[in-house]
């Protein structure tokens, strides 16, 4: 069965590429298996990949568009060989002009390579995102809208920062206001307070509290709400990529590990 299927026969050996070398695509098939070794100097890379998909009978007269679905399916996704998220692909092509069905199996068997948009931060990377949680044990972020960062209470200075609790809920006096006036942001990233109308400069609701300096008062964040943090961990889960963030001068100094003041402790009884 030709790889292109029964219309695109005629430029099948511009997409297929049969008369490049072997040990090219040999070469494709073993970078696309490597580790991600080397830091990349932007969170944002293009790159080469190759990928071997099982694209399903109902796309038999057309398996070019059956892969793009495939791919498609993919984006934003982690993806362990790209060592990222998917973001957008571009440029497919087989990698022969014949595809393989094995013995009953009716879903063929297609070898493409494709130039992969891929969002994969290095750790100590210094990226900023804007904070939409502030809370005694961490500060949660928005990168680019879209991923989550998470900055626990051990990588924020606590000779710098100190977090200050907001009115309690049944406080009479500010409770009622505190929620009625909850900002709330928008899915165009404009902010609303709880009677509908626009707030301009708060960046989260501060009724349960927020991280200020301790000598100038000024929130964490600033009236924007972006935040500059070192990158210092990532959690792979669901097929979705977070960040563990810190603000700390020196973030992978031993003393802010949770392990190392578990041993500090332990030593001083």
């Amino acid at each position: 069965m030709t790889a292109l299927g029964h219309k695109k026969r005629k430029n099948r050996t511009s997409d297929a590429d049969p008369d490049a070398p072997r040990k090219k695509k040999e070469k494709l098939k073993q970078d696309a298996g490597k580790p991600c070794t080397k830091p990349s100097p932007s969170e944002f890379r293009v790159t080469k990949a190759t990928i071997t998909l099982s694209v399903p009978p109902v796309f038999a007269s057309n398996l070019r568009a059956g892969v793009e679905e495939m791919l498609d399916s993919m984006i934003m996704r982690y993806i362990p060989s790209l060592c990222g998220v998917l973001l957008a692909h571009s440029n497919l092509h087989f990698l022969s002009p014949t595809v393989s069905i094995n013995a009953d199996c009716p879903f063929a068997i297609c070898n493409v390579t494709f130039d992969a948009t891929v969002w994969s931060p290095s750790i100590a990377m210094k990226l900023v995102g804007k904070i939409i949680l502030y809370s005694p044990d961490h500060v949660s972020l928005l990168l680019h809208r879209t991923f989550n960062v998470s900055i626990p209470r051990h990588h924020i200075p606590q000779d710098v920062w100190e977090f200050e609790y907001g009115p309690a809920e049944n406080d009479p006096e500010y409770g009622e206001g505190a929620v009625a006036s909850s900002i709330v942001e928008e899915e165009d990233g404009g902010m609303k307070d709880g009677d509908g109308e626009k707030v301009e400069g708060e960046a989260v609701p501060e009724a349960s509290g927020q991280w200020v300096h301790r000598v100038t008062g000024t929130k964490l964040g600033g009236t924007d709400g972006y935040l500059e943090f070192t990158v210092i961990g990532k959690t792979v889960a669901n097929e979705m990529l977070s960040l563990q963030g810190s603000i700390q001068p020196d973030p992978f100094s031993e003393e802010h590990s949770q392990s190392g003041k578990s041993s500090r402790k332990k030593r001083a009884k």
